[in-house]
């Protein structure tokens, strides 16, 4: 009798599944990809991929988690970004077991999968992934002349102020690099640069490319805003080289990375 409440207790204890609750949209991303959805407890807010997740309650916005709504869920694990640091330590008073992940270069993407592969148990996952973005990068490279890209958050009409630009060291600028071009910015101490038309032209990039979203920004003319880029006297308008990607991935650092680089390296090398 014994021997059988003994073997029921280590049954159970190997089927019962952590409760998670991811901070971030691409941790949200990595965590379904790697089959380990069905213990996600709670998210943050934007967290839109797989569908599965939007039915996921919010703990707050990526950048400031709620946590009183946190500790509602009753977490076993809580997993974060860098900037989630200090949140983290305070869940970690709490007995409550948290993984800080870094997402800002391919490398962090990847070292980001393995690490949360071995947490929850899922490493053959895990690896599968990483083989579909090592695929990705080995099909992006170009033996084409190099040239200067300058890769633009969102599309905006009014080209006088705020345009937010892909700086170095993070995974836009491995991209760019991984095709064999060069970053058209190249101030190593700003990641995510904010510039003016004035800006823009002094750094006279080959080619601008713009990443917008439809969804969120569902009011901007297109073909005016286009037009307005071409109106600036650089080396990538006079090339014809501008051009505006819409894909809802491009911005999450996720497993989805391979499809980013897929999808600006065609821009690139086209």
């Amino acid at each position: 009798m014994k021997i059988l409440l003994f073997l029921s207790v280590f049954i159970l204890s190997l089927s019962a599944k952590e409760r998670i609750v991811s901070l971030s949209p691409s941790i949200t991303e990595i965590v379904y990809a790697l089959g380990a959805g069905e213990q996600l407890v709670a998210t943050s807010s934007y967290s839109l991929y797989p569908q599965a997740a939007q039915k996921l309650p919010i703990v707050g916005s990526y950048t400031n988690p709620n946590i009183e709504k946190v500790l509602s869920f009753a977490p076993d694990l809580v997993i974060g970004q860098s900037f989630n640091a200090l949140f983290l330590q305070n869940l970690q008073k709490l007995h409550i077991g948290t993984i800080t992940l870094r997402l800002k270069t391919l490398q962090n993407i990847e070292d980001a999968i393995v690490t949360l592969g071995n947490a929850l148990h899922k490493s053959q996952r895990a690896q599968a992934l990483l083989r579909r973005i090592e695929d990705a990068k080995e099909n992006a490279k170009s033996h084409a002349k190099a040239h200067s890209v300058m890769i633009v958050y969102g599309l905006k009409e009014d080209l006088r102020s705020g345009i937010y630009i892909a700086g170095e060291g993070i995974f836009f600028d491995d991209i760019i690099r991984l095709c064999g071009n060069t970053n058209a910015y190249t101030n190593a101490t700003v990641a995510q640069p904010v510039l003016n038309y004035e800006n823009v032209i002094a750094l006279n990039p080959e080619q601008i490319i713009i990443l917008h979203s439809h969804a969120t920004e569902p009011h901007v003319n297109v073909a005016r805003a286009l037009k307005n880029w071409y109106a600036l006297p650089t080396r990538a308008s006079k090339n014809g080289r501008i051009s505006i990607v819409d894909e809802d991935y491009l911005h999450i650092p996720s497993h989805r990375v391979a499809l980013t680089i897929k999808r600006l390296a065609k821009e690139m090398h086209d």
